[in-house]
């Protein structure tokens, strides 16, 4: 898959809500995915009404490989209830807890908790060094986290991820047990990006992942490419000058 250029060490998660195209790379394309990741947004999007029948369903077809779903209580007890369940649904099941709630109360506590007590965690929507380091300063076991920062939402901001995500991956480097995680990928660079900055783990959408075709492509032969598909769109479209 990987033409003509070194196959990326990070492990790539496909994120996604469809339960055709998690089947579909789960079948298709375990040469390269390493597990799957959600969220409630995503879901919305596609459709979905019943969140526990969804994980269940995801659940039967994937048993072997990391799946992370989001909890979404705003009250550090219920979340710490909803963690639970989910975590008992699978051993393969990654609960995804918000770095924050909605008040900006740091969840910290609660994942220590829950790392400690053997949940595999995946901490989501970090965006700052003093985050992660926050979370790594709680964390009193050695079982194994991730930490998902997204890198794509701070681009949206005119700030360079790479540099951040290179100084939180330095910050965690003597600490086996963490995995730094690249979100919110936008183009197919970000993930050799995320390899050079130190990040163990990156969450590709679909139609990024299509685009693994045209690596390595030589330049000239994709500039003419380009230039036969603006022929071709012009002439159907029926465009005059």
């Amino acid at each position: 898959m990987f033409k003509n250029l070194d196959q990326p060490k990070i492990k790539i998660f496909l994120d996604s809500a469809s339960v055709e195209e998690i089947r579909n790379y789960y079948k298709n394309h375990r040469s390269y995915i390493s597990g799957f990741t959600t969220n409630p947004t995503l879901m919305k999007k596609a459709g979905i009404e019943n969140y526990m029948a969804f994980v269940k369903e995801i659940i039967q077809e994937i048993n072997d490989l990391p799946i992370s779903f989001e909890i979404f209580a705003d009250e550090i007890d219920l979340m710490k209830k909803q963690a639970l369940r989910l975590a008992a649904i699978a051993p393969n099941v990654c609960v995804k807890i918000p770095i924050t709630n909605t008040k900006g109360l740091s969840t910290h506590e609660l994942v220590s908790q829950l790392n400690k007590e053997g949940v595999l965690c995946n901490v989501t929507a970090i965006m700052t060094y003093d985050q992660i380091k926050i979370i790594q300063n709680s964390l009193n076991s050695s079982n194994p986290i991730i930490l998902s920062v997204f890198a794509g939402r701070i681009a949206d901001t005119g700030r360079d991820p790479v540099p951040i995500l290179e100084n939180i991956s330095k910050l965690v480097e003597d600490s086996s047990h963490i995995s730094i995680l690249w979100a919110s990928t936008r183009e197919l660079l970000n993930i050799f990006q995320a390899e050079q900055a130190g990040c163990k783990i990156i969450t590709v959408t679909s139609p990024i992942l299509k685009k693994l075709e045209s690596l390595g492509k030589n330049l000239s032969e994709l500039s003419l490419e380009t230039v036969q598909m603006f022929y071709d769109d012009a002439r159907t479209a029926g465009f005059r000058i």
